[in-house]
């Protein structure tokens, strides 16, 4: 396994959409446990593809205390989704901003595994929003995207800002 570089925002390829997975084969396999190594190693609670430059619809979550429980979402599709919470959001491409989003509260989600085969999963609370936010990496969303043009502004030059001082 080996840790993978997590795109910045705004890197312009967070806003890639994700192409579905046609096969999963060894090299999406691959990608799941580099994709999960980057997230434990951050530390986060989920990794889309996108973050990482692969463009497939490929996510890795686990939002366990002990670290021990990934969930892995191949072409996740949201079935159903109810009731309304603002939860506080924060993502490994845009470290150190945490902002509060309304989300779905409860959610179904349809998905393969990395064994290829198709399941449903129902979450509710962190793994809902977790889930929701990655899909947004899958489609070219960055969870900021959903604050004001101002907040935005400022997120935007402050990410620029600590790229020019880490370069």
């Amino acid at each position: 396994m080996s840790r993978l570089h997590i795109l910045r925002y705004p890197d312009p390829r967070l806003h890639k959409i994700a192409a579905p997975v046609e096969e999963v084969n060894e090299s999406i396999r691959t990608l799941i446990a580099d994709m999960a190594e980057t997230m434990y190693a951050a530390p986060g609670v989920g990794l889309a593809a996108t973050q990482v430059n692969v463009h497939k619809q490929v996510v890795v979550i686990d939002a366990s205390e002990t670290r021990d429980k990934l969930v892995t979402l191949i072409n996740p599709e949201l079935v159903a989704a109810t009731g309304v919470a603002d939860c506080e959001e924060g993502c490994l491409s845009v470290p150190g901003i945490y902002e509060k989003i309304a989300r779905a509260e409860h959610i179904v989600v349809r998905a393969l595994g990395p064994d290829g085969q198709s399941f449903t999963m129902e979450a509710e609370g962190l793994v809902a929003v977790c889930i929701q936010h990655e899909m947004d990496h899958l489609k070219g969303l960055v969870f900021v995207e959903y604050l004001s043009r101002l907040k935005q502004t400022r997120i935007r030059a402050k990410m620029l800002k600590q790229q020019r001082q880490s370069a």
